[in-house]
């Protein structure tokens, strides 16, 4: 198959990458590189089934020859860019989704959309099924993403529905693993960066928030069964495992050895969920999925990529 990635040099995207390529297809990345880095898909140039286009996806997106599918990951995602890039973040998610979905149907490919658990918001719901509508402030900080990828899910179903595209959503929970930018700012790879640095970890608020944290590996996994699935509507790709904040400091403070211990700070935005965890059901009766890798065993590999990158 030939696949076009936009955002394929990210986090995500170059994992999804690595997938495609070790499978026989030919795989075309989009990036502007505002979040991603040519360092992630490095590896893959001089492959002749390999091809990387420096593109916005908020402009008008054209590539030459037939497409297969189209995997729509373009997305800055972290804390830190809510506040440093608002307005790029609503473009990719609006404008960008429009762009790729509009080359979707004029290939006649299958097009999947990477969402988010963000469209839940601060929910009022535990765990969070794929029926469950959420609870956003479309005017707070976090509002650019949330607000954006709830768009995003609607102007997806929108074209399934009016022009046939063939459509998949999955709504994405914390993943972690190597790739992750080291000032990504969200909790493992602020984590990680000060044990490795010896200093304490930084918690904010009373670190009983949790989140639920699934390894790239089992994640990519998720997206490509639901690829190959019949489903159109969203699913929730993550894992159940619950763990608070002051918990997961615990632990990759052990697993570095880091003596520094713990700090408290107040929360930076009030919006910020105080609880996180998905109901996969769906993935579990429909894609025969669900997560393989424990947290432990996740952080070890994450810890040591991060170190590398560190020295």
């Amino acid at each position: 198959m030939r696949i076009l990635i936009t955002g394929g040099a990210g986090f995500l995207g170059s994992h999804l990458t690595d997938r495609f390529l070790s499978e026989g297809h030919e795989v075309i990345v989009l990036d502007n590189l505002i979040t991603g880095s040519l360092e992630n898909i490095a590896h893959h140039f001089g492959n002749e089934r390999f091809q990387f286009i420096k593109h916005d996806v908020t402009n008008y997106i054209h590539v030459p020859g037939p497409l297969d599918v189209v995997m729509h990951f373009a997305s800055p995602a972290s804390p830190i860019d809510f506040d440093r890039i608002p307005i790029q973040i609503l473009k990719v998610n609006s404008l960008g989704t429009h762009n790729a979905l509009g080359l979707a149907l004029n290939k006649r490919a299958r097009f999947f959309l990477a969402s988010t658990s963000e469209v839940y918001g601060d929910p009022l719901v535990h765990p969070q099924p794929e029926s469950y509508w959420g609870n956003v402030n479309p005017i707070g900080i976090r509002g650019v993403y949330d607000e954006s990828k709830r768009f995003a899910e609607s102007i997806t179903m929108a074209y399934h529905r009016v022009h046939g595209v063939e459509t998949r959503i999955v709504r994405i929970f914390n993943t972690y693993g190597p790739r992750m930018r080291l000032n990504d700012g969200r909790v493992i790879p602020n984590f990680v960066s000060q044990a490795l640095r010896g200093e304490p970890l930084t918690i904010y608020g009373d670190g009983t928030q949790t989140r639920s944290f699934t390894f790239v590996r089992d994640e990519i996994e998720g997206f490509h069964r639901l690829l190959f699935s019949d489903e159109v509507f969203p699913v929730n790709i993550g894992n159940t495992r619950e763990t608070t904040m002051l918990e997961l400091a615990e632990i990759i403070n052990r697993l570095t050895g880091n003596k520094a211990g713990i700090t408290f700070l107040p929360l930076p935005h009030k919006d910020d969920p105080k609880k996180r965890r998905p109901d996969i059901a769906k993935a579990r009766t429909l894609l025969g999925w669900e997560p393989a890798i424990d947290l432990e065993t996740g952080l070890e590999e994450t810890i040591a990529w991060f170190r590398e990158q560190m020295r």
